[in-house]
């Protein structure tokens, strides 16, 4: 029989930037080996395979036989080389220079360690916009892959996508296949069979189709449930059996075949989108409900399936509207990738230069930005690993450009696109970002010689499958359910741990509460706001010293209706690993205490071992960092991590109450509903009677030591209120 129809079948494998060893390698053991053990016998099957950077330069290091097997397999063409961005970063949230530097990069890893120069490429997360199209062909990519509902969103219909198609931008032409939803559903999560009997159907309709195949490698193996599934029930097997039975009229076919083979169907301009499930997780969580329970109400109207392809939700860049974290992130890149071009327009070294892109590159992985069914932002040491490579591709730029122990700076810019100016602290120890437009916070805070942001924090806040952990798990059939249909709970209790922040989890935020506020009531975001200090802007003055800089920030707000003037100021030192931050009250009534507290967070040390815990200004234990702790008339309080090799001290010049408290989140993973230590909330908090001038103050002194870091700063150099 003559052959009717082509499947291209397009894994996809990647792990991110910062994820632990441990599951690199298990999800070799679960996945990457086992799939290539089952793959190799059969001869007649081709596949196109994308390895993202992070993921193959592990293998390269930790299992190089494993490379040695695909180059043998990519000689004798049964394995296409599908290339892409180094670090997997969502492309539209780079600038076309990192785009293309980023394509152009991974190009040239694969062609010196596995000889193949691909043409095509993977497109993380699909995310597509028209502009990409000629970014991608100045990097050398010929053909890429998308998803059948990019097409369907452009109006084209099911019986129309049995080919490539072609797109184009400002002149430049691409191949795009689109990747069926349905096969995504079917593999590896249904019978064989069915996969195959949806092929007969397109192959009958359309003769010498092209179906694409395009996801994830760890669904093979890594998912829940799927390595019994896969391999030990043998759907695998199954699946390249009837392949073979069957291929005197079906043919496996690598993406470079196809396009050799056919011609394309027609072109076609695709709408900004992205895959299904991911517009979906774009919206806003309202509207998420919303449309959740619309298609819910619509699925059996009997005009849903001429509707669907035009229901899709939102926009992968509003991720930086719904988490302020991401935007954070992603401003942080940004303000690096501004300086590196900089530094090379100015003729810097360009050994050096090529070791801070690759970290900014590092810094541009996808994962931590957004959040799904997987855990993404919300997992911490993914964040912590974005911020470690740009804060060592930004202290590597400080050097080059000439800044030393003895430097100290305050520059200011709208760095967080928010449309108000943000001030940047820095020294050789300490970089701080503070936003003098929202409560004069710190938003970020980050120790150099570990590259670590203390306030790589996140907001508890709610999220649309809150509904689901409400409800309880569901029980399991017999079937493997698909990852986005579980709902498996990996703690007890969880409902009962849904808490949600008014304000961003950041640092120097000004509070006034009710006087009998308990720590509870603070700890799970219930106490009352009884001020107007927290998010609205402070009035600002930069002074500058012959070694120090100086932020002054002043707000006449008011709480409980009294008007209240607050003054605070942020001091750093050239060479100093210190922070000083100095407050004075003003206006505050005659007899009438107030309860005032400053409140601080710190990421990144995580709770539940006995090696991160409190101390008192002695040096006294107090519990680990996951503990709740509810003090009085003290002086102080110390954070330590021995792991990360930082101890995070407060010193307060007044006897003071000081609650702390673990920030904990209630988050999906693929693995199910998880509890997840996110920071530790610090609140010094006094009850405030003025002075006869209606005056007070306090003074509150920040030290980050990390190992072997003596440097110490006197009273004396700090410039007072």
């Amino acid at each position: 029989m003559t052959c009717h129809a082509y499947l291209c079948l397009v894994l996809h494998n990647h792990q991110p930037i910062g994820n632990f060893d441990g599951v690199f390698e298990q999800s070799y053991q679960d996945s990457y080996l086992p799939f290539l053990d089952v793959f190799e016998p059969y001869e007649q099957l081709r596949i196109s395979l994308h390895t993202s950077g992070p993921l193959m330069m592990w293998l390269a290091e930790r299992h190089p036989e494993y490379l040695d097997r695909i180059r043998m397999l990519v000689d004798v063409g049964r394995v296409e080389i599908i290339g892409g961005p180094q670090y997997e970063p969502i492309l539209t949230m780079l600038p076309p220079r990192d785009r293309v530097g980023q394509i152009q990069a991974y190009r040239a890893w694969l062609e010196r360690n596995l000889g193949a120069a691909p043409a095509g490429m993977w497109i993380p997360e699909r995310v597509w916009e028209s502009s990409l199209a000629s970014d991608l062909v100045d990097a050398g990519i010929d053909y890429t892959v998308l998803d059948d509902f990019h097409f369907r969103a452009a109006g084209l219909e099911d019986s129309q996508l049995s080919s490539y198609f072609l797109t184009e931008d400002n002149g430049r032409v691409l191949k795009i296949f689109p990747g069926s939803e349905h096969l995504r559903y079917t593999i590896p999560f249904r019978p064989a069979t069915e996969t195959i009997e949806h092929c007969r159907e397109v192959a009958e309709r359309s003769p010498g189709a092209i179906l694409t195949f395009g996801d994830d490698g760890e669904k093979f193996g890594t998912w829940p449930d799927t390595k019994s599934h896969v391999y030990e029930d043998g759907w695998l097997r199954s699946f390249f059996d009837a392949l073979a039975e069957n291929s005197d009229w079906l043919q496996t076919a690598t993406l470079g075949q196809a396009v050799r083979q056919a011609a394309p169907a027609g072109k076609v301009y695709l709408p900004d989108c992205s895959y299904r499930e991911m517009t979906e997780w774009a919206l806003p969580v309202k509207a998420q409900e919303k449309f959740d329970d619309v298609v819910h109400a619509m699925e059996d109207h009997q005009r849903w399936h001429d509707l669907k392809s035009f229901v899709r939700g939102g926009y992968w860049r509003n991720f930086k509207t719904k988490y302020e974290e991401t935007n954070e992130m992603y401003a942080r890149m940004m303000h690096v990738s501004r300086r590196l071009s900089e530094a090379e327009e100015s003729g810097a070294d360009v050994g050096e230069l090529a070791v801070i892109r690759d970290h900014l590159y590092r810094g541009q992985c996808n994962c931590s930005y957004w959040h799904g069914a997987f855990g993404g932002i919300y997992l911490p040491h993914l964040r912590n690993a974005i911020f470690n490579h740009l804060i060592e591709a930004d202290t590597r730029l400080d050097k080059i450009m000439g800044l030393d122990f003895n430097t100290v700076q305050a520059t200011v810019d709208d760095y967080n696109f928010d449309g108000l100016q943000e001030i940047r602290l820095s020294n050789n120890q300490l970089c701080g970002w503070i936003s003098p437009g929202r409560g004069g916070r710190i938003y970020e805070l980050d120790i150099r010689d570990i590259g670590h942001n203390l306030l790589a924090t996140l907001q508890r806040r709610p999220e649309s499958y809150h509904r689901k952990v409400l409800s309880g798990p569901n029980k399991d059939g017999d079937d493997v359910a698909s990852i986005h249909d579980r709902v498996v709970f990996k703690q007890e209790n969880l409902d009962q741990r849904l808490h949600y922040d008014a304000f961003a989890r950041k640092s120097l935020m000004d509070h006034f509460y009710d006087n009998e506020t308990s720590l509870d009531a603070v700890a799970t975001g219930q106490a009352m706001e009884r001020g107007d200090f927290v998010e609205l802007p402070y009035e600002t003055k930069l002074r500058r010293g012959s070694d120090r800089v100086q932020v002054q920030m002043r707000r006449d707000g008011n709480a409980w209706g009294i008007p209240i003037t607050i003054t605070k100021a942020v001091t750093m030192v050239a060479g100093s690993n210190r922070l000083l931050f100095t407050y004075l009250l003003e206006q505050l009534p005659v007899n009438k205490p107030l309860h005032f507290a400053v409140e601080m967070n710190f990421a990144g040390m995580p709770a539940g071992a006995d090696d991160r815990y409190f101390s008192d200004i002695q040096g006294n234990r107090l519990g680990q960092l996951g503990e709740r702790l509810d003090l009085s008339d003290a002086g102080g309080l110390s954070l330590s991590d021995r792991w990360l090799r930082i101890d995070v001290s407060l010193e307060i010049d007044r006897p003071s109450g000081i609650w702390a408290f673990p920030i904990e989140t209630v988050s999906q993973s693929e693995a199910g509903f998880e509890l997840v230590h996110q920071s530790v909330c610090v609140q010094p908090h006094w009850i405030v009677n003025g002075d006869a001038d209606g005056r007070w103050s306090v003074q509150i002194e920040l030290t980050t030591a990390c190992e072997e870091q003596t440097e110490t700063v006197s009273e004396e150099q700090v410039i007072q209120l």
